[in-house]
């Protein structure tokens, strides 16, 4: 039995992991590695493995980083299964198209620059078609649902509580009359966020081998009730003076919970009944999902819905946009409201309008809810630069800034502590994956004054592990 970390490793993207058992090979996750574009694809063009020796694969959740380079596996010669939990496939269906349409975008761009540099045009990493051939490989397995995926594997789900269908992947290995559990945690989510159930722990789940993320290793969230409770007064603040509420916000995810939130307040008579659009095409087909999958929320979800009568994600005041126009719309409109559009940092789609048009107008407020990269408009906004450049034009800020932390779908280093403790004399190893160095380094830290844990690593890329 041996597990090869070819992705994430000592990075947050890209995640990869091969086991190799009973001659067998089983794919955990296939994501796109994301970062500075002329490292990033030929990074996610080749593999360092032949995708047509794969015998099956295994997605934990739908993000980009986790799934995205599924399409290219599939181009390069992978036909087998892709086991996912339902609402995973449907998101994942939505979500890999629209990477699709990315890839084929850029590439346009770049190929603009090449052809004034005299140098011949490049191909996507994948395209739209690429992407939809992907669907039909999915198996769709429920949670705690026992499958195998590959001779000598048994698997289950169990909920991971960080977006729809998200899940630890929990996988018994039988070779040569030898047993390992090893239970991979996928992206693990927190005990305190709307809609969705709280993720399961490894405790007392017997378990030899922990793969677990670490990406808010070196830092605590701020508490989930601090983070509405912050929210509701930037609203009450911005609606009091006329203003509009612009807020950059990830299509998976954070919109949903945003709506979620709203909703409560408003029907709680805690906001005033202002309207709320969720502007981004991607968003808008996610939130279709998520209302799909009932199944999947939580009980003091369903609490609410029976007490108010109506949908978690829908609600009178609320309206998901569809087309350009209705879009543009909003802009000629005057009256306090929430317009909720991506992307989450604020490098493109719609978003770039509505800060356009409405970062002149001091009764306004964008309002940033996630972390911004460096270089983005997210960030100079985050910053509170009172001068921004949106497409190739300077523009004043006069809008109110705002900046809540606390709403991210990620475990903080508390969580990620208990999580990494529950395995304490049980298990061999416990291997850091999905998080810089910073972040893996400083829980490593941590975990050494948990008792009777077992040694904690933080590998290389392409380090292996005889299990």
């Amino acid at each position: 039995m041996k597990l090869t970390i070819y992705g994430a490793a000592q990075t947050v993207t890209g995640s990869k992991y091969l086991l190799e058992i009973n001659s067998q090979r089983l794919l955990l996750e296939c994501g796109l590695f994301q970062g500075k574009r002329s490292e990033t694809y030929e990074n996610n063009l080749n593999f360092d493995f032949d995708p047509a020796s794969i015998d099956a694969a295994i997605l934990s959740h739908a993000h980009i980083d986790h799934s995205g380079n599924l399409p290219n596996l599939v181009k390069s010669g992978y036909s087998g299964p892709i086991y996912a939990t339902d609402a995973t496939r449907d998101l994942a269906d939505i979500m890999l198209k629209d990477a699709g349409h990315i890839q084929e975008y850029d590439v346009q761009y770049v190929n603009k620059k090449r052809k004034r540099k005299g140098l011949p045009p490049v191909e996507p990493l994948y395209t739209q078609a690429d992407a939809a051939r992907v669907i039909p490989l999915f198996r769709q397995i429920p949670y705690e649902t026992e499958f195998e995926p590959i001779p000598g594997v048994k698997a289950h789900f169990v909920d991971a509580g960080h977006i729809l269908g998200s899940a630890a992947v929990v996988l018994d290995l039988t070779e040569n009359g030898r047993t390992h559990r090893l239970w991979f945690s996928g992206d693990i989510g927190r005990p305190d966020k709307p809609l969705l159930r709280d993720p399961v722990f490894p405790t007392g789940q017997g378990v030899d081998t922990l793969l677990m993320e670490s990406t808010y290793g070196d830092r605590p969230h701020d508490d989930i009730t601090k983070a509405v409770a912050e929210l509701r007064e930037v609203v009450n603040r911005t609606v009091h003076r006329g203003g509009k509420v612009i807020i950059p916000a990830f299509s998976v995810g954070r919109t949903q919970s945003l709506v979620y939130y709203l909703n409560e307040m408003m029907s709680n008579g805690e906001l005033p009944k202002v309207p709320v659009f969720v502007d981004s095409p991607l968003a808008v087909s996610a939130s279709e999902v998520y209302r799909r999958h009932p199944e999947c929320y939580d009980r003091e979800t369903w609490a609410f819905i029976s007490e108010h009568r109506h949908p978690a994600l829908d609600f009178d005041q609320l309206t998901y946009t569809h087309s350009v126009d209705e879009s543009k719309a909003l802009n000629f409109r005057d009256d306090p409201m929430i317009i909720i559009s991506a992307s989450g940092m604020a490098e493109a789609g719609r978003i770039l309008h509505h800060i356009k048009n409405n970062i002149d107008d001091e009764r306004n407020t964008i309002l940033i809810v996630s972390w911004q990269a460096p270089y983005t408009l997210g960030r100079r906004l985050a910053d509170r630069d009172k001068e921004v450049r949106i497409f190739g034009e300077t523009y004043q800020r006069k809008a109110q800034m705002e900046t809540i932390n606390g709403f991210s779908a990620h475990a903080g280093q508390g969580g990620l502590i208990e999580y990494a403790s529950s395995v304490a004399g049980q298990a061999q190893r416990i291997i850091l994956i999905h998080g810089e160095a910073d972040g893996a380094e400083a829980l490593q830290e941590k975990l050494k004054g948990v008792p009777n844990l077992p040694p904690v690593f933080f590998p290389e890329r392409k380090t292996s592990f005889e299990l």
